[in-house]
């Protein structure tokens, strides 16, 4: 079952021969735009090539073909969820009533986009068990980052000084990273021998200057953090704040939600949970919802119902203010609940408990040939490690994911956790069947067992690129037609 990636070997369509007859229509002289833009910002001429419709159509197909997607592979992605993006979502998406609405149109002109704002918002509330959703925040992460400004208008209305967050060494690298930016000082603390949050690592941790401890559960390892309510008691008797990492709620739709939990805080990611598109397939959209009170505090405009209408209300005092233009990336917050409303609750709960199945049937079959670290039993993912490869073979993390894609399917995230050695971290999702399970765990299994480890080492050989030096590529970027003919003319 090998994979051959389609390979056009082409120029960038910058470096095309722009030469012929073809004129490129609405082609205007400078003089023309005086009336509508100012002389500074009128160009003479713009370094593209100039070619018939036809050859752009035919570039850009070319390229789309030797792209791997999650539409045409499984894409184990650990932690990210990339599961299929249903199409009904992208067709209500593109209706103009969704499309060609602007965020400054009049309010009695837009009530039907209100209405889904306000009743999305009640569905995540429901969901999350969470009083008040804001919807602005456009990914994750920045989701995070709104929550801790939440957390450090929290305490500073209060009058007291909280200048620390804490997290766990399984921690997404985004939650230390969104602390530091709202100005927090991190604290990181181990994971117990478990693999969840050590208690009394936990206990030695907070203080008063603690103003929350960020945590996902289940955790990065798809371990359920089962003793979740003493870590909220440790952390709510020295006054901080508990927040919830929304990166994992595929795996507890319907079974508990962050409220019975105890959290304070929590954002969603709705590219992942919700499955809208997600990375390079689309923006984001990362809500963030709280406990009563810390309402107050939440982002404006808020979007409330009287009487029978909808409008913006900007009336809150205490509020952090606004974290984006407008109110969040719209055409995802539709998608996102057109899947809430066409699953319904019994729809998400299922979700959840098949992708808790399908971790825990791939797990079940790599677990003689890959050393699974800590307890058997996972969620919605699993880390499995390849120290025993590496010591034995010589075959690393990095390349059991590159012989990977030599099979058609996209390699799993790695070397995260950071506390696993040679993790690989693999997240099938509820979307996928069980006969593509079986091909990815056989797949899996001959790579783990290859007698020659060098067609490991040296994988992948199918794909149209072959290795390519990643430390070459992070240190020397080149991610523009700008920044390649720059490098090119140095030589």
């Amino acid at each position: 079952m090998m994979y051959q990636q389609a390979k056009h070997d082409r120029r960038l369509i910058m470096e095309k021969d722009g030469s012929s007859d073809y004129e490129v229509p609405f082609a205007h002289d400078a003089g023309e735009l005086d009336d509508f833009a100012p002389a500074s910002l009128v160009r003479e001429a713009l370094d593209l090539p100039s070619m018939p419709e036809r050859e752009v159509v035919k570039h850009y197909v070319n390229l789309s073909q030797m792209n791997f997607c999650v539409d045409n592979g499984l894409y184990p992605l650990g932690s990210c969820t990339m599961k299929f993006n249903p199409k009904y979502a992208d067709v209500l998406s593109s209706m103009p009533s969704v499309a060609c609405v602007h965020p400054y149109q009049d309010e009695e002109s837009v009530q039907g986009s209100l209405e889904l704002m306000y009743r999305l918002e009640r569905a995540l509330c429901e969901i999350s068990g969470m009083d008040a959703v804001t919807l602005q925040p456009a990914a994750g992460a920045h989701g995070e980052f709104t929550g801790m400004l939440l957390a450090k208008a929290y305490h500073d209305k209060s009058g007291e000084l909280r200048d620390q967050v804490v997290v766990p060494d399984s921690a997404h690298g985004t939650n230390p990273s969104s602390a530091a930016m709202a100005g927090f000082e991190v604290i990181e603390i181990p994971s117990g021998q478990d693999g969840c949050v050590d208690l009394e690592a936990l206990k030695a941790a907070v203080s008063d200057r603690t103003a929350a401890f960020m945590v996902t559960n289940p955790n990065t390892l798809g371990i359920f953090e089962s003793q979740i309510r003493e870590v909220a008691s440790i952390v709510h008797e020295v006054g901080a704040l508990l927040y919830y990492d929304g990166a994992n709620l595929n795996a507890v739709m319907g079974k508990t939600s962050p409220g019975a939990m105890d959290f304070d805080i929590v954002h969603f990611n709705l590219h992942k949970t919700f499955a809208t598109p997600h990375g390079g397939g689309g923006p984001g959209a990362g809500p963030v919802g709280v406990r009563e009170r810390l309402v107050p505090f939440l982002p404006v405009p808020r979007v409330v119902q009287q009487e029978g209408r909808y409008r913006l209300e900007y009336d809150h005092p205490d509020s952090i203010g606004k974290v984006r233009m407008f109110y969040g990336n719209f055409a995802v917050l539709v998608r996102a609940y057109s899947y809430i409303l066409r699953k319904g609750a019994d729809g998400l709960q299922k979700a959840s408990e098949r992708a808790v199945l399908n971790s825990n049937y791939l797990k079940h079959r790599l677990q003689d040939v890959y050393d699974l670290p800590f307890k058997d039993l996972r969620k919605h993912e699993f880390v499995v490690s390849c120290k025993r490869l590496k010591e034995e073979k010589g075959v690393r993390a990095l390349d059991v994911g590159k012989r990977l894609l030599d099979y058609g399917f996209h390699a799993p995230t790695i070397y995260f956790p950071s506390l696993v050695e040679e993790a690989l971290m693999i997240e099938p999702t509820e979307t996928e069947t069980k006969q593509t399970l079986d091909q990815f765990a056989e797949v899996m299994r001959k790579i783990a067992l290859e007698d020659d480890p060098e067609v490991v080492r040296s994988a992948p050989h199918n794909t149209s690129v072959h290795r390519v030096d990643e430390v070459y590529a992070a240190k020397e970027a080149i991610l523009s037609w700008r920044a390649f003919k720059r490098r090119t003319e140095k030589g």
